[in-house]
């Protein structure tokens, strides 16, 4: 099946045409797409030098609020004051970690400039959020998604120091629950995130969560 290329129209072809979870590739980057794009269950994931590529994939990887595991160890993570926690403090503080931050088994990292750029400005127009994780004054963890309402789109998160970066996600899960948030995607499958109780969906399924 032909892959779909985006024109400047701002429209996607249907999710459910996606191939090996490929939506679309080309368009642009510019808040108004991105935000068509992740209210139609639509993420943007490419390397540097590749042209943008819009993913769906299914099934779908979430964390339902409910569902949230805290283990033994990480209660003591929690009841610990060595990490504090902030919400929205410093987006682009944590959005470069995440982009500098060295991964086993990756040469690189999926945050291009191009991707910074158009995640802070989705962040200036209220649409991006940052969690922040502590140890005294120095940012040691934090993770960084896009806003929905009833839905967060976790993009990516970081780790200086042992459970920082599950820190961020349970405090973020914790306090979006109260708000009314009904679930955290986490778009592809990691293991890391298996622990704190994440799973796999069909895409059906997730797409009837979008607000």
């Amino acid at each position: 099946m032909p892959i779909y290329r985006l024109t400047d129209d701002l429209i996607f072809p249907p999710v459910e045409g996606a191939e090996d979870g490929i939506v679309a590739v080309g368009g642009d980057l510019l808040p108004e797409r991105l935000m068509i794009a992740y209210r139609a269950g639509i993420f943007p994931w490419f390397s540097e030098g590749e042209p943008i590529i819009w993913w769906s994939p299914d099934p779908r990887f979430v964390l339902i609020p409910d569902k949230l595991h805290i283990s033994k160890s990480m209660k003591r993570v929690l009841n610990n004051d060595e990490l504090r926690v902030t919400f929205n403090h410093d987006f682009e503080a944590v959005i470069t970690e995440c982009k500098g931050i060295r991964r086993e088994g990756q040469d690189g990292t999926w945050i291009t400039d191009e991707m910074q750029m158009a995640y802070i400005r989705l962040h200036e127009l209220g649409h991006a959020k940052s969690v922040e994780v502590w140890k005294g004054n120095e940012l040691v963890g934090g993770m960084y998604g896009v806003d929905l309402g009833t839905v967060f789109c976790g993009e990516s998160m970081f780790s200086k120091v042992n459970n920082a970066s599950k820190l961020a996600l349970i405090r973020f899960v914790q306090q979006f629950q109260k708000n009314g948030g009904r679930l955290f995607d986490c778009q592809v499958h990691s293991d890391h995130l298996v622990s704190l109780g994440a799973e796999e969906i069909d895409r059906e399924k997730f797409l009837a969560y979008l607000p």
